[in-house]
């Protein structure tokens, strides 16, 4: 007989379900998993579909009563606005886990998975697995209710320039395109010396102000017109307007500025020839390189205006040219352009090619300029000069001539011209020959000002064939490194309807 060293091991007994008869461990309802989840379901009452309302137009989903919300697919806002949907039926019970089972993203169906507990019969804790299927509907939200019927607008943001050439507009265009801020405009309507953005809120007409103050020089007011009001609940319905100016000088322009203001940039020259307008003037003097900034608020506190249309430009032929070093900063002077070299040139009119009359000018353009080219510039001895800065000053001190570019066969560069830029939908009041010839003087300012070309998204043109850009004789262009590829969205191979709920 043998004995047993140590305690003997307790052993738990099993017992019979009460329904099926295998044999189970004890358990407050005397049943088995399978019997007790035919017996009690702990899911009951709680919604195995629901409906979401989805936005087609601006891909938001409603939350109710009336909000709107932007959710990816599969996201925890997502979730969280499906949990709510079903949130009073699921008081009874304790959620343990939920989670998103894929489905096409074309089928108009989302599936959550759900792990819930309860306590049942005697106490017993039962778990349970099920799945809720939502069916996505379509349905316009307000704000795009509005945006559709083109009529509606609480805010108007007028931008204006006083001049006759569009290009600060142009290139103001192409910064709205890249920043997207034409998304949430209900209207654009073009109008002769400026654009007009109609929003469905004063807050998005402010936010598209301060945008503008921060691109290009400029000053702006507002105002608003009482519409409507509720003296009971204290509600007032207001439309604002906010007007923009632009300051009236644009690229290329020959401008005089006033004694004091040409003092206080470093004592130079009151005739300037504006290089580039960007959140600031670029002024440059021809006869020293001497750069300097002007900011909108210095320009309206010293205003200054053109001095010459840009119809007005004349082609002049280089006849000589000498390239001049550095000359000796004055007193006071302030910072010279490293981009330009300063050249002394004689000129004569291409229309006076029969006569033996030349003018001496100095010029910022000795960089690109040899003898036998041609160049635009502008008149200053044969012209009368409606400015009272100018009129003011000493004749010695005004130059014969002002060179402003160097000329290029322009149906040459559009033949070459490989690449494309994209354009607002607005409403235009009528487009002519004078609109086309300012928006080409455009782009050959894009492809001669590599500074410009960095704020604008230049996208390259596949209907015209890639040349080498290593022709140095011929006028700039930009370089494919430079350009984007234009992206065509087509109908989906899985089907069209649908495809806004497509996820990155």
């Amino acid at each position: 007989m043998e004995y047993m060293t140590g305690p003997a091991a307790p052993t738990q007994g099993n017992i019979l379900c009460c329904q099926c008869g295998v044999p189970i461990p004890p358990n407050p309802a005397n049943m088995c998993v399978g019997c007790l989840r035919a017996q009690v379901d702990i899911t009951e009452g709680i919604p195995k579909q629901g409906t979401l309302h989805f936005c087609k137009q601006c891909e938001r989903y409603l939350q109710p009563p009336g909000t709107w919300i932007q959710c990816t697919l599969e996201s925890r806002e997502l979730l969280a606005l499906c949990l709510k949907k079903i949130k009073a039926s699921l008081s009874k019970v304790r959620l343990i886990d939920a989670g998103f089972i894929w489905t096409e993203p074309h089928s108009k169906r989302l599936k959550l998975k759900l792990t819930v507990q309860k306590e049942v019969i005697n106490g017993a804790v039962l778990q349970q697995v099920f799945v809720v299927e939502y069916i996505v509907q379509s349905q316009m939200c307000e704000d795009c209710h509005r945006i559709e019927a083109k009529d509606f607008w609480k805010a108007v943001v007028q931008v204006r320039q006083k001049t006759l050439h569009k290009k600060t507009f142009y290139y103001l265009e192409q910064l709205i395109l890249k920043h997207r801020l034409h998304q949430n405009t209900l209207r654009i309507k073009e109008i002769h010396d400026g654009l007009d953005f109609y929003y469905s809120s004063k807050q998005q007409a402010q936010k598209m102000v301060d945008f503008l103050q921060c691109t290009v020089p400029s000053r702006s007011k507002s105002s608003q017109r009482l519409i409507s009001h509720d003296i009971h609940s204290n509600v007032y319905n207001y439309k604002s307007t906010f007007s923009v100016e632009i300051v009236p000088i644009c690229k290329d322009n020959v401008v005089c500025l006033s004694p004091k203001l040409a003092q206080s940039l470093g004592n130079m020259s009151q005739i300037c020839v504006c290089i580039r307008v960007t959140s600031t003037i670029h002024l440059i003097d021809p006869c020293t390189l001497q750069i300097a900034e002007i900011d909108g608020n210095t320009y309206w506190r010293h205003p200054f205006n053109s001095l010459f249309h840009p119809r007005q430009l004349e082609e002049f032929i280089i006849m000589d040219i000498n390239r001049v070093q550095e000359k000796k900063k004055g007193a006071g002077a302030g910072a010279r352009s490293n981009k330009h070299t300063l050249a002394e040139a004689w000129v004569r009119k291409t229309s006076e090619l029969d006569t033996d009359r030349q003018y001496f000018c100095c010029t910022h353009l000795g960089h690109i300029l040899n003898p036998g080219d041609l160049v635009l510039g502008f008149d200053l001895v044969n012209c009368n000069l409606n400015d009272d800065f100018a009129n003011k000053m000493n004749p010695h001190n005004i130059p014969d001539v002002v060179l402003i570019k160097k000329s290029y066969d322009r149906s040459k560069r559009q033949r070459r011209r490989n690449w494309k830029l994209k354009e607002l939908e607005r409403d235009k009041e009528g487009t002519d020959t004078d609109d086309e010839r300012q928006y080409q003087d455009f782009l050959e300012d894009l492809e001669e000002d590599e500074a410009i070309r960095k704020n604008v998204n230049i996208y390259r043109n596949a209907d015209i064939p890639v040349e080498s850009d290593t022709d140095d004789d011929g006028p700039p262009r930009i370089s494919l490194a430079e350009m984007l590829e234009d992206l065509h969205i087509s109908q989906d191979a899985t089907g069209g309807e649908g495809a806004n709920m497509m996820t990155e």
